[in-house]
């Protein structure tokens, strides 16, 4: 038999093989998620925030405001009358002081302001930058890191595997959150320093690594069971037998199958960062002043939820209607490209 007669299943069977008539995998899945209502208007509410928060500087221009600069004693004029940024509170025995409530008004305090006499809805936009930024960046990071180790301990096998597979164990018995929390206490104050690589305290990517590096295992376990999975399969078997290198071989026939895996996994993670971004700033160990997200927004408001609870109420519907729209696009991608998805439930 031919080396070309051999070859042919291989490649019938590998991965990004066309279907006859009806395309590749990935253009049918595409098409299979433009026919789903409901992860199209998911992705339209994340296309919305994303270019809500892109146009944060916009809105602070037309507001005339700095949401980082306190304006306790500064005033805003609506319809022609002076009103006080912040007043003295009304309510009881008359202590203490009351932000401005919502204006309505995209050119003065649209949704009110903080105890700072900072613009809301101007913190608002530029937290969801951070937010998202970090979010985005913890999920690449992770994908990289858990894909990278999940490949050669599935690949290697032996001594490798071992040790990878029992440091992952490691990690993975760490509560999440406990982990998140010591590593950004510890790299607060100093950053993190490894050999040429310095982040500073206050970098946004100091909080991308240190939850990307937490939710490694997540990734790095079920694609170290693929890959011990894919490296029996026929056509990775024939690929070995004809020499093809390795490194052909992982990018070949090994990478295109654990990119569907990353691919329907890249929403959910970056959901799952998103909230533990958003706790760790609530916590005042995640993003740092002068910087804000939608976490740190909301331990903003804690003292005026009584009185101004649009400040915390704001960022907690924001983080809500991102988190689940990206679940809602994570399951329509992961029904689409698996196929046996649906006829499980």
């Amino acid at each position: 038999m031919s080396e070309r007669a051999v070859a042919l299943p291989a490649a019938a069977t590998a991965p990004g093989a066309d279907v006859p008539g009806g395309g590749g995998p990935w253009r049918q899945a595409l098409r299979q998620l433009a026919r789903d209502r409901a992860a199209l208007a998911a992705l339209a509410v994340l296309l919305l925030i994303v270019a809500s928060a892109l146009a944060a500087p916009l809105y602070a221009r037309l507001a005339h405001t700095d949401p980082f600069h306190p304006n306790i004693s500064g005033e805003v004029v609506i319809d022609g009358v002076a009103v006080p940024v912040i007043a003295a509170s009304t309510e009881g025995l008359g202590l203490g002081q009351t932000p401005i409530g919502p204006t309505g008004r995209i050119d003065a305090y649209l949704l009110g302001a903080d105890t700072q006499g900072r613009d809301v809805a101007a913190r608002l936009l530029y937290g969801g930058r951070a937010s998202l930024l970090i979010a985005a960046s913890a999920t690449l990071i992770c994908l990289a890191l858990g894909a990278a180790l999940g490949i050669v301990a599935g690949w290697s096998g032996g001594v490798v595997d071992a040790v990878l597979s029992r440091g992952l164990d490691v990690l993975w018995a760490f509560p999440v959150y406990l982990l998140a929390i010591s590593l950004s206490i510890v790299t607060i104050g100093a950053g993190l320093h490894l050999g040429p690589l310095v982040i500073e305290a206050n970098s946004l990517l100091l909080p991308a690594c240190i939850i990307g590096a937490v939710y490694v295992p997540y990734i790095a376990r079920p694609v170290r069971a693929q890959a011990q999975a894919l490296r029996q399969r026929e056509f990775v078997l024939a690929a070995i037998g004809f020499g093809v290198p390795t490194l052909r071989i992982l990018r070949v026939d090994i990478l295109p199958h654990v990119g569907t895996t990353l691919t329907v996994m890249m929403p959910l993670m970056m959901a799952l960062n998103m909230l533990t971004e958003s706790a760790l700033s609530f916590l005042s160990i995640g993003v740092q002043a002068p910087d804000a997200s939608w976490g740190s927004i909301i331990q903003d408001g804690l003292a005026l939820l009584y009185t101004r609870p649009v400040v915390a109420l704001a960022p907690g519907v924001a983080i809500v209607v991102t988190v689940l729209a990206l679940n809602v696009l994570g399951e329509a991608l992961r029904e689409a490209l698996d196929p046996h998805a649906g006829s499980a439930r």
